[in-house]
């Protein structure tokens, strides 16, 4: 078996990647997420990339050991999803489908999540460990849980929602899953800038900010590094509030080391020495010091994780 596709199902792309069976990316490319499709429809547009990627190497079905495809959503253990809400798609067993498109191919499915977490943990920033807890602060805050190499969906694919731990009782706004207090409330881009707002109405000090008719996660966070008092009160509540579910998480699992990814996290070293501050105050003494380190594998840790799902 020469080669293993990875690929990441988004809403807007679906990135490609083709490896050979040891993890060497050979090439990567995107094509358009086609949302008037229903899902066996749209199933079938990669099932045809990955045979005209084959034809192209003058390879066949038989030299591929496997689809990994990673999904925005809950997965089942038996490769089905109950839905996909960024594609407008019904329950469906994704596995079955695909690999009946492939003439039975080997296919593995999981969530983009879980899925960028194993990248991480066999090429990323945690190669050479057996265990990592991911995180992603962007539009919402996903997570992923790897134990001895394996991900850990839980029951109903609901393993590793770090973003939906409580962190504050008394929080009086809904998060965008109907509960209130939840970490994406304060960590992902929009919650950060949701209490900077808050911050700016309750001190009237100066402020970068408000220079700004409206501003972004990363324009809070420059601010921070520019010295900006009232940014830095946002940005202490959001990485007290990681550090606190992240304590949490650390007892439940105790990983070798925690990952942070996503689109915040290009603010560097400031997030993770930060989060890592209050992770300590928190955390349990078996489980103080445990790393917290920012993720390497970028755009690439789903369709990086996507192919381990073959291969491990």
């Amino acid at each position: 078996m020469k080669y293993v596709f990875g690929v990441d199902v988004g809403g807007t792309f679906i990135k490609m990647g083709f490896f050979d069976h040891e993890g060497t990316l050979i090439d990567k490319w995107e094509i358009p997420s086609d949302k008037s499709l229903d899902g066996a429809q749209f199933l079938s547009v990669i099932a045809e990339e990955v045979k005209s990627r084959l034809a192209w190497e003058k390879a066949t079905l038989s030299d591929c050991a496997g689809v990994g495809l990673v999904v925005p959503g809950p997965v089942l253990p038996d490769g089905s999803m109950p839905r996909l809400t960024n594609l407008d798609w019904g329950a469906l067993n994704v596995r079955e489908i695909l690999s009946g498109q492939l003439t039975g191919m080997h296919v593995e499915v999981a969530n983009d999540a879980n899925a960028a977490a194993l990248g991480e943990l066999w090429k990323g920033a945690g190669e050479g460990k057996s265990s990592l807890v991911m995180v992603t602060l962007g539009t919402g805050v996903g997570g992923g849980v790897v134990l001895d190499g394996k991900i850990l969906p839980g029951t109903t694919g609901a393993g590793g929602e770090i973003g939906h731990i409580n962190v504050n009782e008394a929080e009086t706004e809904c998060c965008g899953c109907g509960l209130k207090g939840c970490v994406e409330q304060y960590a992902a881009a929009p919650g950060l800038i949701r209490v900077a707002k808050k911050r700016l109405q309750e001190n009237k000090a100066d402020s970068l900010l408000r220079e700004r008719e409206s501003f972004s996660a990363k324009d809070v966070c420059d601010a921070v590094k520019a010295g900006d008092a009232v940014a830095d009160e946002a940005f202490q509540i959001m990485c007290r509030m990681l550090g606190k579910a992240l304590a949490g998480v650390a007892v439940t699992v105790n990983p070798d080391l925690f990952v942070i990814g996503g689109g915040i996290s290009r603010a560097g070293s400031i997030i993770t020495e930060t989060v890592s501050r209050y992770f300590e105050d928190f955390a349990f003494y078996a489980v103080k010091g445990t790393p917290i380190v920012l993720a390497k594998l970028g755009n690439d840790g789903g369709i990086i994780g996507a192919a381990r799902l073959v291969t491990s």
